[in-house]
C-alpha cells in the first residue's frame, strides 16, 4: 500500500524523537520527565545533569548514528547484490575489522586505538574482496558475493583461533566487542558526521539506485553505468559498515531487517527510501541500547545479543509475510 512520502517522514522523525526520549529518561536513576527536558537546556552540575548530558544522551546519539548507517548500507548492499538477504556484513568487512581488533587486544593495545584499528581491518578486507571480485566479468555480482562468503569464513576461522589462544582474564572484553557493545562509544558526533556523508552520498546514487531495480541491462539503455555503480555502492555500504564496526563492534540485523520494514511502509523510491531507513534504523538501534542497559541492571548486555534476538522473529515474520502475498 502506498503512502504520501512525507507522512512516513513525519513519521520517521517523531519515532526517532520518541525513541530518544525513550532512552534519556531510562536507566537505574529515576529522572523526570520535566527535569530531563530542563537539563538538556540547562546545565546545573547536578549529578542527574551528568548522567544526561555524559552518559544517556551520548550514548543514545551514537546508537542513533551507528543504527542509521548499518540500515543505509543494508539497503545499498540490497541493491548491489540484487538480493533481498543483503546485509552489511555479508561481505565481510566486519570480520577483518573484528580480526585486527581482536588481535589488537590479545597483544595488549590500549583501546584507544581499537576504532582506527577496527576501521583499517575493515578497510582492508573491503579492499581485498573488491580486487579479487573484479576480475573477469561478473554481470550478477556471484563472484563479489562468494568471494565476500569465503573471505567472511576466513575471518570467522581466524577470530576463533584468536579466541582460543586469550588468557581467560581477556576473553569477556573480546567477546563483549563481537556482540555489539555501545558502553564504550565515543562522542556522538563521529557517528553521526559518518551518517550524515554517508546519507548524503546514497541520497546522490538515489536516481539510478532507482533504475537499478528495473535490472542493470535497463538501467544501461538508460544511461547508468553498470560498473560504476556497482563500484559506488560497494565502497560506500563498505565505508558505512566499517564506521559502525569500528565504534561499536558487529551489531547485527539492523541493516538486514530495516529495509524491508520501510518498504513494508510503502515507500519503494530511493530518495525517501534512504532516509526512512536511517531513521528507522537509527531508532530501532537506541530502543534497543535501552533496553540492553535497563533489563538487568546495573549489569548490561551486548547490544548486538537483542538486535539478533528481536531481529530474528521479526525477519521471519517478514519471510512469512512476503511468501503469502
Amino acid at each position: 500500500m502506498q503512502r504520501r512520502p512525507e507522512r512516513l517522514l513525519t513519521f520517521g522523525i517523531a519515532l526517532a524523537l520518541g525513541a530518544l526520549g525513550i532512552a534519556l529518561l531510562a536507566g537505574s536513576v529515576d529522572i523526570p520527565a520535566a527535569e530531563v527536558a530542563r537539563l538538556l537546556l540547562q546545565d546545573d552540575g547536578s549529578i542527574a545533569d551528568r548522567i544526561i548530558d555524559q552518559l544517556r544522551l551520548p550514548r543514545a546519539l551514537t546508537a542513533f548514528g551507528i543504527g542509521g548507517m548499518l540500515a543505509v548500507a543494508g539497503v545499498l548492499m540490497q541493491v548491489l547484490l540484487r538480493n533481498p538477504l543483503g546485509d552489511p556484513y555479508v561481505l565481510g568487512v566486519s570480520g577483518g575489522a573484528a580480526v585486527a581488533v581482536l588481535a589488537a587486544m590479545l597483544v595488549g593495545v590500549g583501546a584507544t586505538w581499537l576504532p582506527p584499528l577496527a576501521f583499517g581491518g575493515a578497510l582492508a578486507s573491503m579492499l581485498v574482496v573488491f580486487l579479487l571480485a573484479q576480475r573477469g566479468e561478473d554481470p550478477d555480482n556471484r563472484r563479489l558475493l562468494l568471494t565476500g562468503i569465503v573471505m567472511a569464513a576466513g575471518w570467522s576461522a581466524l577470530i576463533g583461533l584468536v579466541l582460543s589462544l586469550a588468557p581467560p582474564l581477556q576473553l569477556p572484553g573480546m567477546l563483549f566487542w563481537l556482540m555489539g557493545d555501545l558502553g564504550g562509544a565515543p562522542r556522538p558526533g563521529l557517528a553521526l558526521g559518518v551518517l550524515a556523508c554517508g546519507l548524503a552520498g546514497a541520497l546522490w546514487l538515489a536516481p539510478q539506485l532507482n533504475l537499478a531495480g528495473f535490472g542493470m541491462t535497463q538501467a544501461a539503455a538508460l544511461g547508468v553505468d553498470p560498473r560504476r555503480l556497482r563500484g559506488s555502492l560497494f565502497v560506500l555500504s563498505s565505508l558505512l559498515t566499517a564506521g559502525a564496526v569500528a565504534i561499536a563492534g558487529a551489531i547485527g540485523f539492523v541493516g538486514l531487517v530495516t529495509p524491508h520494514l520501510v518498504r513494508l511502509l510503502g515507500a519503494t523510491d530511493h530518495r525517501w527510501l534512504l532516509p526512512l531507513s536511517a531513521l528507522l534504523g537509527g531508532s530501532l538501534l537506541v530502543l534497543a541500547d535501552t533496553l540492553a542497559r535497563t533489563l538487568i541492571a546495573p549489569a548490561q548486555l551486548p547490544v548486538g545479543v537483542l538486535t539478533a534476538l528481536l531481529g530474528v522473529p521479526v525477519f521471519l515474520w517478514l519471510l512469512n509475510r512476503e511468501g503469502h502475498s
